[in-house]
């Protein structure tokens, strides 16, 4: 199955649902390459990116029901290379 390579950001507005952010992120963690958190506590906010690599429904799925936690909002932008693509550093 043909991979594609995404970052998820996500905004934490509402703290309470961390344990539920995290549980799922959790969930998804085979496809998950890499995960960076920032408080902000001057705006009392967090924000989180993840970079994942797993087939287009999977990133959207994870993406859609992140965005559904109360107090969190995510967007995710992906990668324009196709995994059919050779690599150009290979020689």
């Amino acid at each position: 199955m043909e991979t594609r390579v995404a970052v998820i950001g996500i905004i934490v507005e509402n703290p309470d649902s961390v344990e539920s952010l995290n549980h799922l992120l959790h969930s998804y963690s085979a496809f998950i390459i890499g995960r960076m958190g920032i408080p902000y506590p001057r705006r009392n906010i967090s924000v989180i990116s993840i970079a994942i690599d797993a087939p287009q429904d999977i990133i959207s799925a994870l993406s859609g029901k992140i965005g559904r936690l109360p107090g969190i909002s995510a967007k995710t932008a992906y990668s324009q290379i196709s995994p059919a693509q050779p690599d150009k550093s290979a020689k």
